[in-house]
């Protein structure tokens, strides 16, 4: 009494017994509560619990609903048979051992008794006879004895808004049913990571004042690149230069120019190697890859003679992607519609993969490294294993829209994640079984309507997916199953302004104190 704050529970006879479901603000402060019987609920609705609230000058009511798809029908789940109004015995037959319970009675509308709770104060229910009950279930009257409607608000009866505007109710409040089902029944189940909060760290640890960067990187490549030491940014300068920052060294960087490393042609794509924090791969728009080697401490000035230069495709390169097992491996892909595999202790092309007809937009190592997926304008995505041949392994359906893709290997290696668009351009993610591409995606889950392409990030302990867009300011998570539903959605992270590439650290830069997964 005296509070704004309602809060919803869960109850179960296991642990952990109490589970808080929703909290409500109010606006004016308790006085009193009650909870409305429960043949009195809008149970079309799929209102699972109303309470009154006395305040000082009023009495409002609170709505609780479970969103369901499906309004039309009963939700049999949602309302098992409630205690009815007609007492089981009397005085004199209790006392004389009789322990009848009360008959229970369906809240389905077309199935309800005539006999019902009533009362004059709640708006739309009728007062009946109440000698007289009609179980008769084909024949509801139409002037609506059978106590049905929808008491929505006691101000008005018509306006059935009420009890779910913002002020009174929780505009989302889940309710769990009081039959013994637990709310992931029939809310479906939850992801354990859905309250996982972005955050962004301290000022202090930002590196600002980056001048002349170039966002014009192709839709293929992640934009820059970073690992625990050290960040590279491709500027807009002639002659392709990519500037090399030290995370140890956070803060306002110079006016000056900083020193850079000369590419020679504009950056297609670049990625350090996983093994070695200071060698750089950069693709060139010459469709030559460059290997540059940072000295320790970083750079200090202008880095001009690459260590390695790999030369064989004969078009502009899209993207390139390290082993993620053996040292000195690189596959590269290209406008050439080839996918090549370089050896780079020997600074040669070990295999090149066939089978593209058209742009390929993402490709991915599976994390054992046996196998390679790629995704393909052409709407295939196709699995090779590169020890054993240069065509493709299995073929199947990629996302309809042409506008791009990205592909990522999730839940072990056993499934492939793959976002891209539909026909009319909305983003969506699809799920394959990595064992059976021609069958098509288990699960596709639509997101919204934006121009970029959805860059996906899997963590693989907890199984949650990071996708985000260049010039999006949203980053949806979602936890990966190989169960259905498949995609169980966490809290999203949301910048204040649109960010222009999104790259994550490897795992060992965490604060697991902090316990910070990602």
């Amino acid at each position: 009494q005296g509070e704004n704050l309602l809060y919803c529970f869960e109850v179960a006879p296991t642990q952990p017994a109490l589970t808080q479901v929703t909290q409500c603000r109010t606006e004016g402060s308790t006085r009193g509560l009650g909870a409305v019987p429960r043949l009195a609920l809008d149970v079309m609705a799929c209102e699972v619990l109303r309470v009154l609230q006395l305040t000082d000058t009023a009495l409002v009511p609170v709505s609780y609903l479970v969103p369901r798809k499906s309004v039309q029908e009963f939700h049999e789940d949602l309302f098992p048979d409630c205690t009815g109004m007609l007492p089981a015995t009397d005085a004199q037959g209790w006392w004389a051992g009789d322990s009848q319970q009360v008959g229970r009675v369906s809240l389905h509308p077309a199935r309800r008794p005539t006999e019902t709770f009533t009362s004059p104060i709640i708006a739309g229910t009728v007062p009946t006879n109440s000698g007289h009950t009609d179980t008769d279930t084909g024949h509801t009257d139409a002037d609506q004895t059978s106590g049905y409607s929808s008491p929505s608000s006691l101000a008005s009866p018509g306006s059935a808004a009420t009890s779910l505007s913002a002020s009174t109710g929780p505009s989302s409040g889940f309710a769990s049913s009081p039959s013994q089902k637990s709310l992931q029944s029939i809310l479906g189940p939850s992801s354990r990571f859905r309250h996982a909060q972005g955050r962004v760290l301290h000022r202090d640890l930002h590196l600002t004042n980056l001048r002349g960067l170039s966002l014009t990187t192709p839709g293929e490549s992640d934009g820059f690149c970073a690992n625990l030491q050290r960040v590279a940014l491709p500027l807009l300068s002639a002659g392709g230069q990519i500037a090399v920052l030290e995370l140890s060294k956070p803060g306002r960087l110079p006016d000056v120019a900083v020193p850079t490393i000369q590419n020679g042609a504009a950056v297609a794509d670049l990625t350090w190697d996983p093994f070695d924090p200071r060698r750089l791969a950069v693709a060139g728009e010459d469709a030559k890859i460059r290997l540059w080697r940072i000295p320790e401490g970083g750079l200090q000035e202008t880095l001009q003679e690459p260590e390695a230069v790999l030369q064989g495709h004969t078009e502009k390169i899209y993207s390139i992607r390290f082993h993620p097992t053996a040292s000195d491996l690189l596959v590269s892909s290209s406008y050439d519609m080839t996918v090549r595999i370089w050896e780079l202790s020997a600074g040669r092309e070990v295999l090149c993969l066939q089978g593209h007809t058209d742009q390929i937009f993402s490709m991915a190592w599976s994390p054992d490294g046996k196998k390679l997926a790629t995704v393909s304008k052409d709407g295939r995505i196709r699995l090779y294993e590169p020890r054993r041949s240069s065509q493709p392994q299995q073929e199947g359906p990629g996302p309809e829209g042409g506008r791009g893709a990205r592909l990522v290997w999730v839940c072990g290696g056993d499934y492939l994640l793959v976002s891209g668009f539909d026909s009319r351009s909305e983003r969506r993610i699809l799920l394959y079984r990595a064992q059976a591409l021609p069958e098509g995606p288990l699960s596709v889950l639509g997101l919204d309507v934006a121009p970029s392409t959805l860059l996906p990030f899997y963590d693989e302990d907890t199984s949650v997916v990071f996708l985000t867009g260049k010039g999006d300011t949203r980053v949806f998570l979602y936890e990966v199953t190989p169960e259905p539903p498949y995609f169980l959605e966490c809290n999203s992270f949301t910048s204040n302004e649109p960010h222009k590439g999104f790259v994550f650290l490897p795992k060992t830069a965490c604060e697991v104190r902090e316990v910070e997964f990602a």
